[in-house]
């Protein structure tokens, strides 16, 4: 028999465990739109509770959540402040321009992670010609800048300085437990200074559909009218929901061995002929790297390792692949993805 294809495409590849589809099928259910799913106001009454909130509400999508926050915390000509690589300002089809109607500044933060100083030179000053600055978005772990993580100090100052300019702060945390378990801080705390924070059920912690928002008792009020108008109100969603108390339960105290088995793929591909790998950056569960032309295109070489039964991203134009662990790769896949990975470059390299 072949080896099993070893997928490091992303953390959203995972299927469904066999304690979530037991959930799912026995979910009690009603009519979230109205507020009647029981299985659905648990799971919000969890998120609100572990990211120390008042509220919280259950959307299909990361990117719906992000969209629910841009929408009820800004108004048309209004600007958020964002690092360049930012999911949102990269990823999510533009929904802050064509759907918000907002416009983003953005920075160039160390690493994906913004500075006082940077947010105090992006602030706009009162004039009739230009946009009123109102949010800045945290993206923590930063994906495009490897999975790093956002520290309390650094949410901390962030916080002090939104406030001291009269600005709201968001928290993209599509892998915030990641960044909760790298930093070994408690949610609620690295939480605190922002004002609202989705996080996603389904990446880190391996549930097959949804996300999180969370924030005050009015925001969330809000933010219920915004999900239903971009078409995202749900009916017996406790079936779904279900499946997130499980991953909350069951996966999250796992994501530390994602991180390890991370560190250990970055490590054995170190030193391998034509890849640079960035070891400050590998903080969670992500992994990049750059491919020496002399060894062809990122792509090529996502080809060519998916050929040998391992799947990753490369992606275009930028000389880079990543690798991301979860839950359902083992140690062992990890070590083998690596070597393979090794094995080609050093073949590439001739």
């Amino acid at each position: 028999m072949p080896p099993a294809v070893i997928d490091l495409r992303s953390d959203t590849v995972t299927a469904p465990t066999l304690a979530m589809r037991r959930a799912m099928a026995e979910a009690e259910v009603g009519d979230d739109v109205v507020g009647e799913d029981p299985t659905v106001n648990r799971l919000e009454a969890r998120a609100a509770d572990l990211l120390g909130k008042e509220a919280a509400l259950f959307v299909t999508s990361g990117t719906q959540g992000n969209l629910c926050a841009l929408v009820t915390h800004c108004r048309p000509r209004q600007e958020v402040i964002a690092d360049v690589q930012s999911h949102m300002v990269t990823w999510e089809v533009g929904g802050w321009a064509s759907v918000a109607g907002v416009t983003v500044r953005t920075v160039q933060a160390p690493m994906g992670v913004l500075t006082p100083e940077l947010i105090r030179g992006a602030v706009m000053y009162e004039n009739v010609h230009l946009v009123d600055s109102r949010l800045v978005w945290v993206e923590n772990t930063h994906n495009g800048a490897g999975g790093t993580c956002t520290d309390l100090p650094a949410m901390r100052a962030i916080g002090a300085e939104a406030r001291a300019h009269h600005l709201v702060v968001h928290v993209d945390g599509a892998r915030f437990f990641n960044a909760t378990t790298a930093l070994n801080v408690r949610p609620a705390d690295l939480a605190a200074d922002a004002d609202s924070v989705q996080f996603c059920l389904s990446k880190g912690l391996g549930a097959p559909v949804g996300s999180m928002l969370v924030g005050r008792q009015d925001f969330i009020k809000e933010a219920r009218r915004v999900r239903k108008m971009l078409g995202g109100g749900m009916r017996q969603a406790g079936v779904i929901a279900a499946a997130g108390l499980v991953a909350l339960d069951e996966v999250l105290p796992k994501l530390a061995q994602d991180h390890a088995n991370a560190r250990l793929l970055m490590e054995i591909i170190s030193d391998a002929p034509g890849l640079t790998t960035y070891p400050e950056a590998t903080q969670t569960n992500i992994v990049f790297w750059s491919v020496d032309p002399r060894l062809g295109t990122e792509l090529a070489f996502a080809e060519r390792l998916g050929a040998q039964g391992v799947r990753i991203y490369g992606f275009k134009g930028t000389g880079r692949c990543r690798a991301v662990l979860h839950h359902q790769i083992s140690t062992a896949d990890a070590r083998r993805a690596a070597e393979l990975i090794h094995d080609l470059a050093a073949e590439l390299a001739g």
